[in-house]
């Protein structure tokens, strides 16, 4: 404990008073000093946020792993041409709207993660993802990876390391995440910021749905961002962590 003396002076008097002040505990004063190191500040800012098209009864896929037409949209529903990078280039024909949503997401990425489901029937992006650094969450490396000259990256130690990984290339900007399975880990395991769904105008019937094996359910979600198109729907939301 310290003893600290004030003095206020008035008609012709001197008045003193003390009192006593807690000690600064030298720990503390250190902690409040340390600045994150770029590393730590980027996987701090960076997002992880799910990005898929899904049919209107919940499906992203058919049970053929046939994605035609949840993603039809992204080719049919406009005139405004978007043309991604990445080794095997597309161009995306799609509304107005959708194309500001578009151009909005992808410019907000820094990385990608995705399931060893979803690297397979992308035939690995030809070994660069349009939207940037690609960490595949597997349990084995498949043969003939990694490649020379490719930025996809594999994870074999768990879905939380996964996400270091993944948020420490996107140098601060979100990290997209495509795959069913891997969207429904992240969310079981809390580490999954939010949700960004493309409603397309089709019902599937069955196939391979985003939402199942859950845990933790209901899980109540923060107030959507909706974005109408042409032929789909955009969904933003917010996940809320227990």
């Amino acid at each position: 404990m310290r003893n600290v003396a004030f003095q206020q002076r008035g008609q012709g008097a001197t008045i003193e008073f003390c009192t006593v002040l807690p000690p600064i505990r030298e720990d503390s004063a250190r902690s409040s000093e340390r600045s994150l190191s770029p590393l730590e500040r980027n996987i701090a800012m960076s997002k992880v946020v799910a990005i898929m098209s899904m049919s209107l009864d919940g499906y992203v896929a058919d049970l053929n792993d046939g994605v035609a037409e949840v993603f039809d949209w992204y080719f049919t529903s406009g005139d405004v041409e978007i043309h991604t990078g990445g080794s095997d280039p597309m161009t995306f024909k799609v509304s107005g709207p959708s194309a500001e949503h578009l151009r909005g997401l992808i410019s907000g990425l820094g990385a990608m993660l995705t399931g060893r489901r979803t690297f397979d029937v992308a035939q690995g992006w030809g070994g660069n993802h349009a939207w940037g650094p690609a960490f595949v969450l597997t349990h084995h490396i498949p043969a003939g990876w990694p490649r020379p000259n490719s930025t996809v990256h594999f994870v074999t130690d768990g879905i939380e390391n996964a996400v270091n990984q993944s948020k420490a290339a996107a140098a601060g900007k979100s990290v997209g995440v495509h795959g069913a399975d891997t969207i429904q880990q992240l969310l079981n395991a809390g580490l999954l910021d939010e949700i960004h769904v493309d409603i397309a105008a089709v019902l599937l019937g069955s196939g391979v749905r985003l939402f199942d094996h859950l845990a933790g359910t209901p899980a109540v979600l923060g107030n959507p961002t909706v974005i109408p198109g042409v032929g789909v729907t955009h969904l933003r939301y917010p996940v809320r962590k227990a």
